[in-house]
This record gives C-alpha cells, structure tokens and sequence, in this order.
C-alpha cells in the first residue's frame, strides 16, 4: 500500500524547501515530487529525522526500548549510542544486551564497542573488554562504531591495547570516536593523527576551532549536567559540514521533555542558518557512521518527521520506516518489559565504616563541582572536625562524599566537594562513571547511611533521604536503568530531583547526574573513585 504526503519538503543536501509530494511503500521511499517550487504557506514541512550523534542510553535510566517511546515524540529517529556505562557493569554481554533490546521496538540505534571498559586502572569496574573482545564486537554488523578513545594518555604514549583498538576500527573502515577534553597544541594533532574522528568533550570555542581546523568532527553537546551548546554553536556558521548535536547523558525528565529539536529551535534563534542546522541535527551524523537511515530521498528508508514551522520545530508525526511511531505529543512505541541484567554483589553500611580520622595539622583537599560541566576545580581548605573525625560543614558548602564498591567488599573511599549545595540530608547513587560503584553526598553520616543502603537493598538506584522522607528509585537493569515505563521513570524521577532541590536545598541543576560525574576520572581535574581521591591531569592518586 502506497502511502502519500503533502507538504514543504526540505532538501536539506541542496538546500530548498518546496511544496510537494512524498511518497512511500514498503519502509521506503519510492518518489519525491514538486508540486510547486515554493513553501506552501500554512503547511508542514517534512524533513529527515533527528539524530542524536553521542549518546548513553543508560544515563537516561530507561532500556533502549523505553528510550525509544520518549524520543520519537520529538522527533528523534536514530542514536549513536555508546554503551560503555553496561559495559563496565557487565562486560560484553551488557553490549549485547542493549542491542537485544533495542531491537524489540521500531528505532535505529547504532551501537559502538566500548574502547576503555574499564576506563581506568584507578578504579573498580565490573568487567574488562580487551582488545580482541572490541575486535570481535566490531565485526558485528550491529556495531557501526569504537566508542569514545577516553584514554588519550594511552594514544598519546603509544599504548599497544588502545593502538590494536584503534586498528581493529580502522582495518574495516568504522569510524573512532574520541575523548579528550582540554587537549590542545601537539597533543591534540597526534591524538587526530592516530585516527580519531570526533569529540563531543570541547568546553570552549577555541579549543573546538583548533581541533575543527585539524579536521576532528566536534559535537555540540547538551545534557542534564554538560552543557556546551551556547559556548559552540556560534562555529556552526563556518564549519556546517564537520558538526553534529548531541546530548550524551540525560535524564528521564529532560527527555521527556525534549531532544535535538529543542538544539534546533534554539539554534535557528540564534540566527543559524538553517540548512547548518539541520545538516547537524540530520545528515552529519548519518553519513559519518553510515547510518541506516533515510535523509528524504528516493530509495532511502522512509524516516522522516513532519514538523509545523523551521522556527519551534513543533514535530507533528515521526515516521521510522514508513511507520507511524508519534503523533501530537503521544508515542506509539509500546515497548515490551525488558529483562533484568545485573551484576551487585555488596553489603549494607553502618555509621561507623564513614568516619574520616582527622590528622593534626593537615589540609582538606576540596573537588568543587561546576554547574553545566564535568569538569572540576580544587582548592585546599581546613577541615572541619567533630569528635576526632572529619565531618561535613553546612554552613561553608564543603560536604562528604563516599563511593562504595559495589562488586565486592572493600574499604570505603572518601572525599570533600564544594557546590552542591545541601542544607541537610544526602543522595546516593549507583550510577557514578564509568565504573558505576555507589556514589553519595551528605551532610551527616546518618543520612549517609541510610542513601547508601537504600541504594543496597534495590541492588542499584538512586535515592534521597532528609527532612524525615527518604525517596528511591530503583534501577535493577545493571544498576543503572528501569525497565518499568519509561513517562513513569520520568515522572518519578522528577519527584526525587524536586526533593533534592527543594527539601534538601540542593542549588544544582541536575544533582543526580553532576554526582555520577564526581567520579569520573578521564575528566580533569580531581575526582574521586573506589580507590581514592584522583588526580584527573597527572592520572595520578592524590
């Protein structure tokens, strides 16, 4: 059966808009044809959907599939997805997983094989994948891509495993994402030299045009916690065919309330032409990755959104393969409820393992956490002591923070960061890149406790606990995701977000995602992993 549309075409490669017809039979694309050599005002226009060219599907706390039922509504067709957070979880069969499961619904996920599982040697991760496991997953036809190359320390030094990863990738024509925030000059050069094609890691315009003009494809990311898009959206007008839109890690409420289309809408206000716009929300990502997926032309699969103006870019219907997947705001994905893949192995605390002994005369390392940026800052300061022990000071904003293996017994590991602005109570989590031990922040070590174990008795999940309620939600797929409804996982992930802010007076944007990140250690310049306070520019224990 023919299906025939009517509306402003937008073609996007030789940049026109006309009124016309779009035809389609079997998932494909048989006939795009003029009906006038103008826009037709009043009418839609239908342009090729949205793709989001990095991004971790677990971050959102939603399977693929549940992913999925969020972002077609807003016009989303495809992901390029890495799937190293499952990874360091579960190892290869966490990547399986992910690819499993996104194949239950109708969306194109692109899968990468991980590159640094685990990211570092400083840390404790549930699995490794060498090599020949990255080798052997890229001769996958389900795999399009290596994965960020986080460790541009080993690129740099010649390091025989990342350089037989690289290899691998390159051997069979599959493109290398990278990883390196902050490198410049010399650096910088090798780093592309060696074969990597993107980052999506540039916090400002200088260091972005100095990789652009290397040939390095930048992405212009915007998450629940990084947000680059105002620092490097002006470089679209220049560099429109090396740059693509991405959001990396989000949470369920900023899916549910929009994707791409919202980077669209606030770049064409911004006076972004656009055909720059769309070539970054649509074409780049799907000719870099060779993607499958249609960009509007005969014989290309019918992926395609209708949308009611190039202005808000309000998307009226997604198309994925000439089928109907969201209409109006509803999504007509029904996903069905995904397995439970795991690995959680670690016991309950007492008030006791949290307490730091004070050692006379010595100086407080302080991680001060930046709104909309993984990275961070470090500065000295004088402890606060409370019956021989290091204790959290309300007042100053300098709080503890633990992380707690998660896969086995262990000594806990301990920290101080400035920012997050509780005024009482604490939050854990077991989502803490990359590795995904239980990360936690407080103000007392009661409260402490209680997060943390609350976190133990779900075997993964995020929690909240003060002013005499304590909020979980759990995450028993690897410990980092839901399989229950996605909207539901929103909308109970909003009430635990709006607990933080307004009960425990949290002044961060998005506190859940900016402590997952206070672990990660491939991010300058002081973290904190299971082993200990981490130097993120020597690689290096403090």
């Amino acid at each position: 059966m023919v299906q025939s549309f009517e509306a402003n075409l937008v073609d996007i490669f030789d940049q026109t808009i006309f009124y016309g017809k779009l035809s389609v039979e079997h998932e494909k694309i048989i006939s795009v044809k003029k009906v006038d050599g103008k826009p037709k005002p009043g009418a839609p226009y239908i342009l090729p959907g949205f793709i989001d060219s990095h991004v971790h599907i677990e971050s959102s706390m939603l399977v693929p599939s549940e992913f999925a039922k969020l972002a077609v509504v807003h016009g989303t067709v495809a992901t390029i997805s890495d799937p190293h957070e499952i990874a360091n979880v579960c190892g290869v069969a966490g990547v399986e997983y992910m690819i499993n499961n996104g194949k239950t619904v109708p969306f194109k996920f692109h899968f990468g094989a991980p590159s640094c599982v685990p990211a570092t040697i400083f840390e404790t991760a549930g699995a490794s994948i060498n090599s020949a496991d990255v080798a052997s997953l890229l001769k996958n036809d389900d795999i399009f891509y290596l994965s960020e190359m986080m460790n541009f320390p080993g690129v740099l030094s010649g390091d025989a495993q990342v350089l037989e990863k690289i290899a691998a990738a390159k051997k069979i024509g599959k493109p290398v994402d990278g990883h390196a925030p902050g490198l410049r000059g010399a650096d910088a050069e090798k780093y592309i030299l060696a074969g990597i094609s993107t980052d999506h890691e540039c916090f400002t315009e200088a260091e972005a045009l100095e990789k652009l003009k290397l040939g390095m494809k930048i992405l212009i990311r915007e998450g629940s916690a990084a947000k680059n898009f105002e620092a490097l959206i002006g470089l679209l007008k220049d560099y429109p065919d090396q740059m693509m839109f991405c959001s990396d890690d989000k949470h369920p409420d900023s899916l549910a309330e929009g994707h791409i289309n919202v980077l669209c809408q606030r770049a064409v206000s911004k006076g972004i032409d656009v055909f720059n716009v769309l070539k970054a929300a649509c074409i780049n990502p799907a000719l870099h990755y060779k993607m499958t997926v249609g960009l509007l032309r005969e014989g290309d699969p019918a992926d395609f959104i209708l949308v009611k103006d190039l202005q808000d870019f309000e998307v009226m219907k997604t198309f994925i393969n000439g089928e109907l997947v969201a209409e109006n705001g509803r999504s007509n994905i029904d996903a069905p409820r995904a397995g439970i893949i795991n690995q959680f192995d670690c016991r309950e605390l007492a008030t006791t393992d949290l307490n730091i002994p004070a050692v006379a005369g010595k100086n407080l390392v302080v991680i001060e956490a930046l709104e909309g940026q993984l990275i961070t800052n470090k500065f000295l300061t004088h402890p606060t002591i409370d019956d021989g022990n290091k204790v959290s000071d309300v007042p100053r904003d300098i709080l503890k923070l633990v992380v707690v293996n998660r896969y086995k017994i262990a000594p806990v590991a301990f920290a101080f960061v400035k920012n997050f602005g509780l005024k009482q109570g604490a939050i854990a989590s077991s989502v803490a890149h990359d590795s995904h031990n239980i990360i936690a922040v407080g103000t007392d070590d009661e409260s402490l406790r209680k997060a943390i174990n609350l976190v133990v008795q779900e075997k993964g999940g995020i929690s909240s606990v003060g002013n005499g309620n304590e909020m979980a939600l759990a995450l028993p797929v690897a410990g980092l995701m839901s399989n229950l409804d996605g909207y539901k996982i929103a909308s109970t992930y909003t009430k635990i977000d709006k607990m933080v802010k307004e009960e425990l007076g949290s002044t961060l944007a998005a506190p859940f995602m900016t402590l997952s990140f206070m672990a990660l250690l491939v991010i300058p310049h002081v973290k904190l992993s299971d082993l200990g306070l981490f130097d993120g520019d020597s690689f290096s224990f403090i």
